[in-house]
């Protein structure tokens, strides 16, 4: 199995980090009845695994 090459890798986690800063950037815009659940919940959701703020941009908000 070939490896990524590191400018591959260095790509996606600058995409996940860009991600991941819109996503608290919405999220600190948006109130409270603008956002499914708990902001908190969604800021510790979101910075587990930056991944997760595709979810939040599909389910998190309103």
């Amino acid at each position: 199995m070939r490896k990524p090459s590191k400018p591959v890798i260095a790509a996606v986690v600058v995409a996940q980090m860009v991600s991941c800063a819109l996503a608290w950037h919405d999220l600190a815009q948006r109130s409270d009845a603008q956002v499914r659940g708990r902001k908190n919940l969604w800021r510790l959701f979101i910075t587990v695994n930056p991944g997760n703020s595709i979810v939040y941009w599909l389910a998190g908000r309103k």
